[in-house]
């Protein structure tokens, strides 16, 4: 990893082509996706429980959560749409650096570089509270590093070959699950949690690694193989990607992108309704591959038309701020938080984050979540001033 200028700056997650005006919009987007990752420090579904009767609660702690199996809900999109977002970088990253004169052998190094970086990285970052390394393969960078080469190959591929490779994935991903023996005797269990078929792999293949205890479950279900179908989710980026360097008026641009995302939240209510397939985004199940893509074209739409049509960049420049060093934040998020909360207590002392107690405890944690985002929010602020980007 290293720092350098955002002008040399290609990571998995950054839009920039020589030629082109760089793509406000999409960083902005990544950069709402991470303060939603970030946000959890606010712990807004805790604080719901004060006003047990409040519509507006219950919304608020419906949405900073995840649902507990089939659903979703707006933190349930933060993985779906990093890992969109991953897909929709690509064709700009190619595009850069076939220019500067990279051969697709380098290219293809480089690639196989970022797929074990994410992945180690993943680990490293899961294994920070445990006394051995936590070699599972769940989190989101270890997810996307391990499809990444493959869509790295897919970004050099014919449009027809893009779209039926990702409904090779999503059509044999369902009947590999469909056809394998059921927990129950409803169709649906076969999709049970932690009694389905990647369960089954990983109780197999993370026992290969040394751990303190032999691995039996995920408590929230969570899955190796789920890499498989977010790949198909990194696909559908790839293809919203391409569109975005269609020599295309804007506006024809972000009607494709919305009818998109109206086709994919169609089909995966239609899955989802019908029982063919649940909408489950803990295992990542085909029909979440449709939800959770529609819903990602949409937003992405939505930025588009915001950022590029009607000229609003400086109104999501928190946003912006943090999406054009999404790893950075990812990074500084999961390993120093502990560290701000114990400094801000420190040099501040309890009362500033206590004037709130009288209505409940819970605004301490509140308060003291808006500082932790905020020192946060500082840090890559001063980073963005000077130009320096982390490298992947």
């Amino acid at each position: 990893m290293s720092f350098q200028d955002s002008k040399t700056l290609a990571m998995p997650v950054q839009v920039q082509s020589v030629g082109q005006q760089r793509l406000a919009s999409v960083d902005i987007y990544r950069g709402f996706v991470m303060f939603l990752m970030v946000a959890e420090v606010l712990h807004l579904s805790s604080l719901a429980k004060n006003y047990p009767d409040s519509q507006v609660w219950k919304e608020i702690a419906f949405h900073t959560q995840h649902v507990e199996w089939v659903g979703c809900s707006l933190h349930d999109m933060i993985q779906p749409s990093f890992s969109f977002l991953v897909g929709v970088a690509l064709p700009f990253s190619l595009a850069n650096r076939l220019a500067k004169g990279e051969s697709f052998r380098w290219l293809s190094i480089h690639a196989l570089w970022r797929s074990l970086v994410l992945v180690l990285l993943g680990v490293f970052l899961r294994s920070t509270h445990s006394s051995i390394t936590n070699w599972t393969f769940e989190d989101t960078l270890t997810q996307i590093g391990l499809g990444y080469f493959f869509l790295f190959l897919l970004g050099w591929a014919k449009n027809w070959i893009v779209w039926l490779s990702f409904f090779v994935i999503v059509v044999g991903y369902w009947a590999s699950w469909a056809l394998y023996p059921a927990a129950g005797s409803d169709f649906l269990s076969h999709w049970q949690k932690n009694a389905n078929l990647g369960w089954a792999f990983d109780t197999w293949f993370l026992n290969l690694f040394p751990r303190k205890s032999p691995f039996t479950a995920n408590g929230g279900g969570y899955l190796t193989l789920s890499f498989i179908p977010t790949l198909a989710t990194m696909i559908l980026g790839l293809i919203a990607g391409r569109w975005l360097r269609l020599p295309w008026d804007l506006w024809k641009k972000v009607a494709l992108l919305a009818v998109a995302g109206g086709i994919g939240l169609g089909i995966g209510y239609t899955l989802n309704y019908y029982g063919i397939c649940p909408n489950v985004k803990r295992i990542w199940t085909p029909t979440w591959v449709f939800f959770s893509g529609g819903w990602s074209f949409i937003m992405l739409a939505f930025f588009v038309a915001t950022v590029e049509g009607m000229h609003m960049k400086m109104v999501f420049f928190p946003f912006l701020v943090l999406g054009v060093n999404s790893i950075a934040i990812y990074c500084l998020s999961h390993l120093i938080d502990g560290f701000i909360r114990t400094s801000l207590y420190t040099h501040l002392g309890k009362a500033p984050f206590q004037v709130l107690n009288q209505y409940g405890e819970q605004y301490e944690q509140l308060l003291m979540g808006i500082g932790i985002m905020l020192v946060l929010w500082l840090i890559l602020f001063w980073m963005y001033r000077r130009k320096l980007f982390l490298k992947i």
